[in-house]
């Protein structure tokens, strides 16, 4: 075993020991040739790909390679039932099965950052009075059907029922409750018209 090739794999072995994977794989892959040795180090790449990258595709790769390299190795049981588990984990990824495909967990990470700065901002702000709180009604005289039956609720430009529960409710479910309470006023729940007064229940 040459000695830039043991250095490269001890380094290599450090670094996924400090959790720095990229700088592992970089270092592992340099240490690569076709000779039979690097059936181990094609060994640890697949498992570096798979179980720290999330990168079955890659994986798979590392582990076909061991396979060649090592067809009746030590780990070529277990090479076999992750190479099936990597093939079933890229075909769903790849026809859009996917749990929650990349743009979606994109728009939910943002969603979350949203409504997180919102409830940063609405703890920040000094707590007023419940008079100061409510909106000026023009309306004194619905006051106080609005104690019993709940809130009202200026639609702005874009609301949808959705947004509003989201807005109201912390979740986009309870929509229906709004439009039960609404029935009388909205023709069309795809379509509400801005600045309409809605009760949210």
């Amino acid at each position: 075993m040459t000695t830039r090739y043991a250095q490269l794999v001890k380094d290599a072995e450090s670094k996924s020991a400090q959790g720095d994977f990229l700088r592992a794989i970089n270092l592992y892959e340099a240490a690569l040739d076709d000779s039979p040795r690097c059936a181990e180090i094609h060994y640890k790449l697949a498992l570096l790909y798979d179980d720290k990258m999330n990168d079955p595709l890659n994986a798979l790769h590392h582990f076909k390679r061991y396979l060649t390299l090592s067809p009746n190795g030590p780990h070529s049981n277990d090479v076999k039932n992750f190479m099936k588990r990597d093939e079933i984990a890229l075909a769903t990824s790849l026809s859009g099965d996917s749990v929650v495909t990349r743009t979606e967990a994109a728009r939910l990470r943002n969603e979350n950052l949203n409504l997180r700065k919102q409830l940063e901002e609405r703890s920040l702000k000094p707590r007023s009075t419940p008079d100061q709180a409510q909106p000026h009604d023009p309306h004194p005289e619905k006051s106080a059907t609005r104690k019993s039956r709940g809130r009202t609720y200026r639609v702005q430009p874009g609301d949808t029922l959705v947004s509003i529960s989201r807005k109201f409710y912390k979740s986009p479910a309870r929509w229906k409750e709004i439009l039960d309470a609404n029935r009388k006023k909205i023709d069309d729940p795809e379509k509400l018209r801005a600045g309409q007064s809605l009760v949210i229940p």
